[in-house]
């Protein structure tokens, strides 16, 4: 589960990078590498909430 935590942590880390390029910059590129980490943020807490559950038991 800590390696999870990690992965998800790395994700938003990327994904607020390249909002932020795009909002500040106008940066284009950025927008799509965003979109493509929010789909991998939602695939990671996913798994988390799997991981949660589990653990819970």
């Amino acid at each position: 589960m800590k390696e999870l935590m990690e992965k998800i942590e790395e994700l938003v880390a990327n994904f607020n990078k390249d909002a932020a390029d795009q909002i500040e910059k106008g940066n284009k590129a950025a927008g799509t590498r965003a979109r493509k980490y929010s789909l991998e943020i939602e695939k990671a807490m996913k798994e988390f909430r799997k991981a949660s559950l589990e653990a819970s038991k």
